[in-house]
C-alpha cells in the first residue's frame, strides 16, 4: 500500500514536469519564430529582435532546468534511504503547497502512519470484485487513476458524463444504485466522481425516459443533491417540457412533465444563482400556468440579483459542493 502511495506521488511530480515540458515546447517555437523573423527583417529591426531572442532563449533554458528539476524530484521519491529521510522528503514537498502534489503527498504520509487495521481496511476497499461491474470499474478508477485524483474538477466531470452517456447505462436501476451506494465512500475523490456521475445519471433519466414517474424520481434526486453541478441538470428539466406516460390504476396514460419542471424550478430558486435567475425569468411566458405563477412569485419575492444559495436551504445530503 505504501509503495502504491509513493508511486502516486511520483506520478504527480512527473505530471508537473510534463506541464512545464509543454511550456518549454512553446518557448522553443518562439525562439525559432524569432530566428526566422531575424533572417527576413530589415537592419533597423534586427536589434529589437535579437533582444527578444535573448529573452526567449533565457526562458527556454529556465524551463529546461525546471523540467529536469521535477524529473529529479520524481526519481528521488523511491530512492530515499530510510523512513526518516522519506518522511522529511514528503514533508518538504507538502510545504510547497502545490495543488497538484498535495493530495498524493498527504495520502502517502497517511499510509506511512496508518495502523495495520487501517491498511487492511483500505486494501479491502481497493480490491476489485470479480467480476467487476461497470460502476465498480469507475469507482476503482477514481481510487487509483492519477488524472481523476488531481486538482482539476473538469477531468472528473468528463468521466462522469462519459460514463452516464454509455448506451443503456443510465436506465439500469442496479447500476444507479451501486453508484449511489458509494456516495459515502471515505475517499474524497471517489465521493466526488460518484456524486458527479449520480447527477449525470439522473439528468439522463429525467430527460430521456418515457416513464415520467421514474423521471420525476430522478428530478427529486437532483433537487436533493447539494453540488453546483446539479444546477445545469435542473435548468435542462425546467426549460424542456415534454410528454410521456404515468402509471395509473387502469394501466398507464399520457402526461407531461409539469410536476417535475415545477420541482426543478423551485430548487433553482433555492440555489439562487445568476443562471437560476435567468432560467426563472425565462419561464414568465411558459405554456404551463403553474410554472408561470411560480416563476412570477419567485421574482417578486427576490427582485435583486441572485448571487448565492438562500439561507435555510443548506445541506440536503452529506455531499456538499465546493
Amino acid at each position: 500500500m505504501i509503495a502504491l502511495g509513493l508511486r502516486q506521488v511520483q506520478q504527480a511530480l512527473n505530471h508537473k514536469a510534463d506541464q512545464i515540458q509543454k511550456q518549454f515546447i512553446e518557448a522553443s517555437a518562439a525562439v525559432e519564430d524569432i530566428g526566422r523573423r531575424l533572417m527576413d527583417s530589415q537592419t533597423e529591426e534586427k536589434g529589437q529582435l535579437r533582444e527578444q531572442q535573448k529573452v526567449a532563449r533565457a526562458r527556454q533554458q529556465e524551463l529546461a532546468e525546471l523540467v529536469n528539476h521535477w524529473r529529479d524530484r520524481a526519481r528521488a521519491v523511491l530512492s530515499q534511504s530510510g523512513e526518516a529521510k522519506l518522511r522529511a522528503y514528503l514533508n518538504e514537498l507538502l510545504e510547497l503547497q502545490d495543488d497538484l502534489l498535495t493530495p498524493s503527498v498527504k495520502h502517502a504520509l497517511f499510509l506511512m502512519d496508518a495502523t495495520e487495521e487501517e491498511l487492511e481496511k483500505l486494501a479491502d476497499s481497493e480490491r476489485p470484485a470479480s467480476p467487476q461491474t461497470p460502476a465498480g470499474r469507475l469507482i476503482t478508477r477514481a481510487r487509483t487513476e492519477f488524472d481523476l485524483r488531481g486538482s482539476d474538477l473538469a477531468v472528473r466531470q468528463r468521466a462522469a458524463v462519459e460514463f452516464a452517456n454509455r448506451p443503456g447505462v443510465a436506465l439500469q436501476d442496479d447500476l444507479v444504485a451501486e453508484i449511489e451506494a458509494a456516495l459515502e465512500d471515505t475517499d474524497p475523490f471517489v465521493r466526488e466522481v460518484v456524486l458527479l456521475t449520480t447527477i449525470q445519471l439522473h439528468r439522463f433519466r429525467s430527460m430521456r425516459t418515457a416513464d415520467l414517474d421514474q423521471a420525476h424520481e430522478s428530478v427529486n434526486r437532483l433537487a436533493a443533491l447539494n453540488h453546483p453541478a446539479a444546477i445545469s441538470a435542473l435548468v435542462e428539466v425546467v426549460e424542456n417540457p415534454r410528454t410521456g406516460y404515468v402509471r395509473t390504476e387502469a394501466g398507464s396514460e399520457e402526461a407531461d412533465n409539469g410536476r417535475s419542471r415545477l420541482v426543478a424550478l423551485l430548487r433553482l430558486v433555492e440555489w439562487h444563482t445568476a443562471v437560476a435567475q435567468q432560467t426563472v425569468r425565462g419561464r414568465l411566458f411558459d405554456r404551463d400556468e403553474h410554472i408561470v405563477k411560480a416563476a412570477k412569485r419567485a421574482l417578486e419575492l427576490f427582485p435583486g440579483d441572485w448571487s448565492g444559495r438562500l439561507k435555510g436551504t443548506g445541506r440536503l445530503t452529506s455531499q456538499e459542493g465546493s
